[in-house]
């Protein structure tokens, strides 16, 4: 009897389970799946235009339309604001390059590649870390959407109105019944953009890069058309000068880098698709910037036209609150425009979703349980706690978002940190891409108990040097003025001492399978075979052997973690 339980239980196992190379040990099943293992030349469909439709569709979205809201009100000229975006996004867009080379010239996802610096099981802190930030954003991401939706069906039908309709919501939810029901619409609609792979979903952004920038540009006509101009902000002098008007600046620098810390850490499970590791770099280096600045431009106009279009009221930072202003005293055909933009806008924010949160978490939960989860279940548990996580709550206050959003980068600054001197000033480009999957003790990448303690001392030192003065921003307490600083420098400063205190560990404490030379070896990836046996491990160390002998690396170069 306990045979033929133990015999259904396997089989139940065996239907659930996701597709994964044959000849798998047991621990192999817990590292990899088809979604993990490096991509093969036949799923390598991403080219540099593919990456510039990308960034040009994900920087039209709500987030970078308000980027600059806060740098104004708080006393910047328009014209500053927008130079910290350009500069910001100009930073982050060299910090994906950073990341996303690695996943181009390997073809590895940010999981994979993590286990070069965090280890073999030390990595799943990191990316259950990440999948889980993610999720959150997922659902932020998901509400501002659903706001969309409401104007699309608002302008249909004016009876769908927040203030009408029977609310069934505590005041303080942040949320009304019409809010809620419009969300859970955009979240049920975008559930089947989760089920494409990720060298196919390329063709969503490529979509929106026409669609969505046209939307954007109409609607910066139409309120320009509407106001007869361009609107007070763009007139008026900076408030701050002297050290408080530099900090104002840098604030809206680390904002924008901020508003893009997952894109950063999560750039090589996009990258990893690339043709060549050169399609993933001058494209994104480019095409980020670019973007970015373009939508904050349009936003600031925008905003800046609504106090005429509006007279007495506050700019109207928020451009779905200035669409809904124009369904209020607008006839049929301003309403049918109001409908097409919020649409373009819902399309930006599917996107967007899409590329910075659900293929993200679901990678990162792929690897956390790669033998009965992959990108396409990861996507959509990723969804359901996203949906779960009551993201209304969050969005109740300009400060509260822009708190949770420092917060973000804090901790993946010291991952990405980690990450960066692993790849560049430790092992110098080199990486032993099969033993990326080896649980064995004597691999290169198992350290300690497969956890490598030098990345956690940079990780945590990292966070470390920002709690205070995180501390201080969310509590509103009194915190030594220099926490102040570091905190407002938190991307910076959590990167730097996470990658300094790494490599300085590294250098007392060497880690195994190091190059003494620039030495990127993705060029002989083709079709990996990761199963081993006692045979199969032999002939595998002699392939990397004869590997770096074929790109000119001495016995002395490499560290001989394999004798």
């Amino acid at each position: 009897m306990r045979r033929l339980h133990t015999s259904r239980a396997k089989s139940w196992i065996d239907k659930i389970a996701v597709d994964s190379e044959e000849g798998l040990s047991t621990a192999q099943l817990m590292l990899t799946n088809n979604d993990l293992k490096p991509v093969e030349p036949a799923r390598r469909q991403w080219g540099p235009w593919n990456f510039v439709g990308f960034w040009i569709a994900d920087s039209f979205n709500i987030n970078t339309w308000m980027i600059s809201s806060s740098s104004i009100v708080n006393g910047l000229s328009w014209w500053q604001a927008w130079l910290s975006v350009w500069l910001g996004y100009s930073i982050a867009g060299a910090f994906v390059c950073l990341t996303g080379r690695i996943g181009a010239t390997y073809h590895i996802g940010f999981p994979v590649v993590n286990r070069a610096s965090f280890g073999i099981w030390g990595s799943l802190w990191p990316v259950l870390n990440r999948s889980v930030l993610a999720a959150f954003w997922y659902g932020v991401q998901a509400y501002i959407g659903g706001h969309c939706v409401y104007l699309m069906i608002r302008s249909i039908w004016l009876s769908w109105d927040r203030n009408t309709i029977p609310n069934t919501f505590p005041a303080n939810s942040g949320t009304t019944t019409a809010d809620y029901a419009s969300f859970f619409i955009f979240w049920l609609v975008s559930l089947p953009a989760i089920w494409f792979p990720v060298h196919k979903v390329r063709h969503l952004f490529t979509v929106k890069a026409y669609f969505v920038p046209t939307a954007g540009i109409a609607f910066f006509i139409w309120a320009l058309v509407r106001a007869g101009g361009a609107g007070p902000i763009v007139k008026q002098p900076a408030k701050l000068q002297g050290s408080e008007l530099g900090w104002e600046f840098v604030k809206g620098v680390l904002s924008s880098i901020a508003n893009f810390a997952t894109l950063i850490v999560n750039d090589p499970d996009f990258a990893r698709f690339a043709g060549k590791p050169r399609d993933a770099l001058w494209s994104q280096l480019l095409a980020i910037p670019i973007g970015f600045a373009i939508t904050s431009f349009i936003g600031i106009f925008v905003s800046s036209s609504s106090i005429i279009i509006y007279p007495g009221t506050e700019p109207i930072w928020d451009p779905l609150d200035l669409l809904e202003r124009f369904i209020d005293d607008g006839g049929s055909a301003q309403r049918f425009g109001v409908f097409v933009i919020a649409l373009a806008f819902a399309l930006a924010q599917l996107g967007t979703n899409i590329a910075a949160n659900s293929i993200s978490a679901g990678t990162d939960f792929t690897a956390l349980l790669p033998r009965f989860l992959n990108i396409r279940r990861g996507g959509y548990l990723c969804a359901a706690i996203g949906l779960a996580l009551c993201p209304y709550m969050f969005l109740s206050s300009s400060n509260n978002f822009m708190t949770y959003l420092s917060a973000y980068s804090v901790f993946l600054s010291s991952i990405a940190g980690v990450m960066v001197s692993d790849y560049y000033f430790v092992r110098r480009g080199y990486l032993g891409v099969k033993e990326l999957y080896d649980a064995r003790r004597g691999g290169p990448y198992y350290y300690t108990f497969g956890i490598n303690w030098r990345a956690y001392a940079g990780y945590i030192s990292g966070i470390l040097i920002n709690v205070v003065g995180f501390a201080g921003a969310v509590n509103g307490g009194n915190v030594p003025m220099g926490a102040t600083y570091i905190y407002r420098l938190n991307f910076f400063a959590g990167f730097i001492v996470s990658s300094a205190v790494y490599w300085i560990c590294c250098k007392f404490f060497p880690v195994p399978a190091c190059s003494d030379k620039w030495l990127e070896v993705g060029d002989q990836i083709d079709e990996v075979t990761l199963a081993y046996d006692d045979t199969s491990s032999v002939a595998g160390s002699d392939r990397q052997r004869k590997t770096d002998e074929e790109v000119g690396l001495d016995g002395d170069s490499v560290n001989k973690f394999r004798d």
